[in-house]
């Protein structure tokens, strides 16, 4: 984590981590079945009151509504939800006025993910190696316009859950898709994929790949705990969530 208050929150099945700062990354294990298991990541927006208390509300929101999340129109309506909550809130409370946040996630069940997202948090599936190297797909769509000329991201967006978004001009990104055995995903804030490309990260996965031991679990940790330093190398100023889901063969 890079800055002082921490306004990235992170949601694992029913487990939440709120704005709370650690360098360890944690594994957990969740039955994959007729049961949907949410993850998500949440980042609050800098510059704006309570951003640390949106994202923790929005992430908690979908931990509690997770095991209910079975359709494509189920996580839509808990992310209206989500929306409604932090603008309702904003509103009885000064202190929290304006607040909002982005989140990126997946649901997993029955042989399915569907990935949502609303603002720059993103969701990769992670691609095998097929010789050339592992490579990541860009499932979510950023709530951004073009970067300007010379640079690889922006840092304006578009839309947030809470915040100035009206209600009805409020469309989180959903795709469903299959989640077949092997299958990997990279959630994460844009404190990684700011300062690190697409490109490097795919290269540091392959590394940690080349480098596994049979140990999913630690082989995951290793490789998290390298794409975090590389955040940290280049200097990033934001904080930096991710999570990485491995569905087990």
């Amino acid at each position: 984590m890079v800055r002082d208050h921490n306004e990235d929150s992170l949601v694992l099945g029913p487990w939440t981590l709120c704005a709370t700062s650690t360098d360890s990354p944690q594994s957990l294990v969740f039955p994959y079945g007729e049961t949907p298991v949410v993850v998500a990541v949440a980042d609050g927006l800098g510059g704006h009151p309570a951003g640390d208390v949106a994202s923790a509300l929005t992430v908690r929101h979908l931990a509690a509504a997770g095991p209910h999340l079975r359709g494509e129109q189920d996580v839509t309506d808990e992310l209206h939800a989500c929306h409604a909550a932090l603008r309702e809130a904003s509103e009885a409370d000064p202190a929290l006025a304006g607040m909002a946040t982005t989140v990126a996630g997946a649901v997993f069940a029955d042989g399915h993910v569907t990935v949502f997202n609303v603002g720059d948090s993103q969701v990769y599936a992670i691609t095998p190696d097929r010789g050339d190297g592992v490579g990541l797909r860009l499932l979510s769509t950023d709530d951004s316009p073009p970067p300007a000329p010379g640079r690889r991201t922006s840092h304006l967006i578009t839309q947030t859950v809470g915040g100035a978004t009206a209600p009805e001009d409020f469309r989180p990104h959903l795709v469903r898709l299959p989640a077949e055995p092997g299958a990997r995903y990279l959630l994460c804030t844009d404190g990684l994929t700011d300062p690190v490309a697409p490109e490097e990260l795919a290269a540091l996965l392959t590394e940690a790949d080349a480098e596994a031991d049979g140990d999913a679990q630690g082989d995951d940790q290793r490789a998290l705990v390298d794409l975090w330093r590389a955040a940290i190398r280049a200097g990033g100023p934001d904080n930096v969530t991710l999570a990485l889901v491995r569905i087990e063969e």
